[in-house]
């Protein structure tokens, strides 16, 4: 029986690749349920599914088979044109490295959702929530890695979505950096309640997930509740 506050619900999901001859199936069988507000992660070894399985969840890609809820509507029976609304609409992503505009100022990369039609808080707002209000005129070539990656959170979160998904989100930085970043993501479960879902190969990222999410081989090997999640800034690595 579906948890009532599951937000997203994978049910025998699978999907398959096919370049020519060649098919690939990156994930077979997933179940799967993320609850409304919590902070779950993703781990398991390079090619395990992974990626594939935070595209499935922002509709960036379609289910082969199986069925993909958010909330009470069925993703995977979505037309283009609904898939593209929920996509600009309720998912903000944040990816390993950046994908700033390099032309644009930090405030300008944020304000590009609003170029893009969607509806978005102050972007001044969102620099201000990451902790970088004082560099919105500066360009991502003056900003550090961090200050880069802590811009491309607060362009995900200016739209203010229910689900944001981070795609191993530290993977380029160092140690302090990297910590200061993960505090900010998981401010966003426990201050903001939003639902996030973060992809990583770091095991100890496990420590202030309310979910951690085991995947192996193309499947969800193990699901563990966290009790007693560690503050990010508590992480030492």
């Amino acid at each position: 029986m579906a948890d009532e506050r599951a937000l997203i619900r994978f049910e025998n999901v699978g999907k398959i690749y096919r370049t020519g001859q060649i098919v690939y199936e990156a994930l077979h069988d997933v179940n799967l349920e993320i609850n409304d507000g919590e902070l779950a992660v993703i781990l398991g070894p390079s090619g395990a599914g992974k990626s594939t399985l935070l595209n499935l969840l922002g509709g960036l890609d379609g289910a082969t088979s199986g069925r993909i809820f958010f909330g009470d509507d069925e993703i995977t029976a979505f037309d283009d044109s609904r898939l593209g609304k929920f996509r600009a609409v309720d998912v903000g992503i944040v990816f390993q490295f950046y994908n700033l505009v390099p032309t644009l100022t930090a405030i300008e990369n944020v304000d590009l959702m609003q170029d893009l039609g969607v509806k978005i808080m102050n972007p001044l707002e969102a620099l201000e929530m990451v902790g970088l209000a004082d560099r919105k005129d500066n360009f991502p070539s003056q900003l550090s890695g961090g200050q880069q990656q802590r811009i491309s959170i607060a362009r995900a979160i200016a739209k203010m979505p229910r689900l944001l998904l981070c795609d191993e989100p530290t993977g380029a930085l160092d140690t302090n950096t990297g910590r200061g970043v993960l505090k900010i993501l998981q401010d966003q479960s426990r201050v903001y309640k939003r639902t996030v879902v973060m992809v990583t190969h770091n095991s100890m990222f496990a420590e202030i997930a309310d979910k951690v999410i085991m995947v192996k081989n193309g499947t969800v090997e193990e699901v563990k509740i966290n009790e007693s999640p560690k503050d990010a800034d508590e992480l030492q690595w």
